[in-house]
């Protein structure tokens, strides 16, 4: 057992965990379904697939929020009173009544529009971003943000609406903190960014030309592989925008995408995803599925992904054990050698997308949304205005415009998602990236020599032991401090980005 166990199993825990494991099968249905929409459903279901969503959404809400419930809990509370805290049950209980709580502040009504209305909206987003046209998503638009202000105002905040939201995706942080790193990242960022981009650019020879598809699945293949990710729990599929999703611990689902023309667009979504897949493979069976699992940490989560993809798969160590199988799949770039790739790879410039941005301009398009959305939920910001308002801020963070919405705010699914306050856990997870790596190799300074050599066990076991073994026992900051000894400190982040890419643009 991970945890201390209280000694005895008590009567009303027992038949908690039978709710809850009766209210974790509907919401693994609801992912089963939102991953068969977002890979294989053919398009002219999405109204039917929205009606079903609904009504497993809203299923699983009123079983988990009857009196019941409430019932077995104050009972279940009883019962693991004066337990250690940190004991499984105690953990357990503490983490049910706070979803429950959370939860009954929610109609089932409004539970159900959401997900129907988000089911809707990504078969509307998909069609006008194909047409690079805003209008025909915009109506979907309001109404989601009509609704998740709706739901902020119930779940209720202490400073500001988006608080309410950001905490659906990163409990207990505050819009004031975001806000706060943000600037301070800001500070460092701008003039690295400027000093970098006046430097003469990389060579990117490597990463142009035309490269097979299928060849180039293999080659993510071959890094799932590589680094790791259990094939036997989980898969990879093609997906309009990449993602992961998991129905339990040993059913995890990665998507990529190919580009013909630049095999580093589906292999870093490769290797992003597979962080994410890693985490989700290592979450203990105890944990999996549970209260102790559930409204998690998405800084955390995206820790793991930007960790894989960037600290690991973008540095020079990987790609010293990596090459043979770039130039086994793709023979034409046989004549570049290991700087050839690490610096194209690694090439900084100021770009429209962020999924295809680099590590040093990357926050610059968080920052972007960040600014964005919390505008919109102090309704300060109209949804008609979000194109015109989204222009302005690219010019001002990246200095670039985008030619139309495709590019620009229709590049992304997770508005059409409903997923507002999703977007700072990228950055808070790209800066924890770098604070856990560091750690890891504090405590096993050997893992950059086996990283050369294509042994990636070493990290892997010391992101299990010190990150996923926690699922969401405890919030984000508490599971930084047990696994670095300290808080968020992003210090060795900007340490990392000074280093590197003063080292490659000979600052």
């Amino acid at each position: 057992m991970l945890l201390h166990e209280v000694t005895v199993v008590a009567e009303a825990f027992a038949r908690l965990k039978a709710v809850v494991e009766e209210v974790e099968a509907l919401h693994a249905a609801v992912q089963v379904l939102t991953w068969d929409q977002e890979t294989y459903m053919p398009p002219g279901a999405a109204e039917d697939r929205a009606r079903h969503l609904a009504a497993l959404a809203r299923m699983a809400h009123e079983k988990w929020t009857s009196d019941e419930v409430g019932r077995l809990l104050e009972e279940a509370q009883a019962e693991v009173k004066g337990a250690d805290p940190d004991s499984y049950e105690a953990l357990y209980v503490h983490n049910a009544v706070r979803d429950y709580e959370k939860a009954r502040k929610l109609p089932p009504q409004l539970v159900a529009d959401l997900e129907r209305e988000r089911a809707l909206a990504l078969e509307a987003w998909r069609a006008a971003k194909a047409e690079a046209n805003f209008r025909r998503f915009a109506p979907h638009l309001e109404k989601l943000v009509a609704l998740n202000i709706e739901q902020a105002e119930r779940l209720g905040y202490k400073e500001e609406r988006y608080d309410a939201l950001l905490d659906l995706f990163e409990p207990e942080m505050l819009t004031r903190a975001v806000a706060e790193l943000f600037a301070a990242l800001k500070k460092e960022l701008v003039p690295l960014v400027a000093a970098v981009c006046e430097r003469p650019q990389v060579d990117d020879a490597p990463l142009r030309g035309r490269f097979d598809q299928q060849a180039q699945w293999e080659l993510g293949m071959d890094a799932l592989r590589a680094i790791g990710f259990d094939l036997s729990r989980g898969r990879q599929d093609i997906s309009t925008h990449p993602f992961t999703i998991s129905f339990s611990r040993n059913d995890v689902r990665l998507t990529t995408r190919v580009k013909e023309d630049d095999w580093t667009w589906s292999f870093f979504s490769t290797l992003h995803e597979a962080g994410h897949g890693i985490h989700a493979q290592g979450i203990p069976a105890e944990v999996d599925g549970t209260p102790l699992m559930w409204r998690p940490s998405l800084g955390i989560s995206e820790s793991q992904s930007r960790l894989w993809e960037n600290v690991v798969g973008r540095s020079r160590a990987f790609w010293e054990f990596f090459l043979p199988k770039l130039h086994q799949r793709f023979p034409q770039l046989a004549s570049f050698n290991v700087d050839d790739v690490y610096r194209a790879v690694n090439k900084v410039q100021r770009s429209l997308i962020r999924t295809e941005a680099d590590e040093l301009t990357y926050n610059m398009h968080i920052f972007v949304r960040f600014d964005l959305e919390r505008e919109l939920f102090a309704e300060r910001l109209k949804v008609a205005d979000l194109p015109e308002a989204w222009n302005e801020k690219m010019r001002e963070y990246l200095g670039v415009v985008p030619d139309n919405d495709a590019v620009g705010v229709l590049q992304d699914i997770h508005w059409a998602d409903g997923m507002f306050g999703y977007f700072p856990t990228y950055t808070l997870g790209t800066v924890l990236s770098v604070q856990f790596y560091d750690q890891a190799v504090k405590e096993n300074p050997e893992i950059p020599e086996l990283i050369r050599r294509g042994q990636f066990d070493a990290l892997r076991v010391w992101t299990n032991e010190h990150v996923h073994r926690y699922g969401a026992m405890y919030p984000a900051m508490e599971i930084v401090r047990r696994a670095t000894g300290r808080g968020l400190d992003s210090e060795p982040y900007l340490n990392y980005l000074r280093t590197k890419f003063g080292e490659i643009y000979g600052l």
